[in-house]
């Protein structure tokens, strides 16, 4: 069976978010411009030095997302709202977002495919294997929708990009979370993040 995998770049006390999150700054007060640009300059700033963890993220043969990941709508779809990723966003499989309002599936260039999922977490996880064959499943967040597969017992491997700052409210990992026993398989720094990986 493929495994279910996540990566969420987080500071170094747990957030991956800030808190007063806006469309404008969806983010929000995250310490630098809203867009998450400290939190994730890791992958921008120094891609080589990162390649392995950035194809890491790509490897996935289907991808899971909570609808605040997906985008800044709320309750019903009152707009075509396509994600943050543009035209051509970066997962070229299909992905399936967690709502509670029923969408029908937007394609998008590159083979990627938005399927909206309204029955819960276990259905979005089992319609994701069903795409992903034998390859991998990954969560791509956010840090709501990923402490909802920890507490469900649903996440074999968790890939943490911990970067040197702290936020201090927000966002969090683990919030709701049972106590868990994680096994550190990997861990890298580099410089600007540290990337560990636990399995579960």
């Amino acid at each position: 069976m493929s495994r279910v995998t996540c990566n969420l770049s987080i500071s170094a006390d747990g957030y991956s978010a800030g808190p007063n999150q806006t469309e404008k700054r969806p983010f929000g007060d995250d310490g630098g411009d809203g867009w998450g640009d400290r939190l994730h300059a890791w992958m921008f700033d120094n891609p080589e030095e990162n390649r392995p963890e950035l194809d890491q993220m790509t490897d996935a043969r289907a991808y899971l997302m909570g609808r605040n990941m997906f985008g800044p709508v709320r309750g019903e779809w009152d707009r075509q709202w396509k994600g943050w990723w543009g035209d051509n966003p970066p997962f070229h499989a299909a992905v399936f977002v967690l709502t509670h309002h029923p969408r029908d599936p937007q394609p998008m260039d590159g083979g990627t495919t938005y399927h909206f999922v309204t029955d819960g977490i276990e259905s979005a996880l089992a319609q994701a294997r069903e795409a992903a064959g034998d390859g991998d499943v990954s969560i791509q967040g956010g840090a709501s929708t990923i402490n909802q597969y920890l507490a469900a017992g649903l996440i074999d491997e968790l890939r943490l990009h911990i970067v040197p700052l702290t936020l201090g409210a927000g966002t969090r990992l683990f919030d709701g979370v049972p106590p868990l026993n994680l096994e550190q398989v990997a861990s890298r720094a580099a410089s600007s993040v540290t990337h560990v990986t636990y399995r579960c």
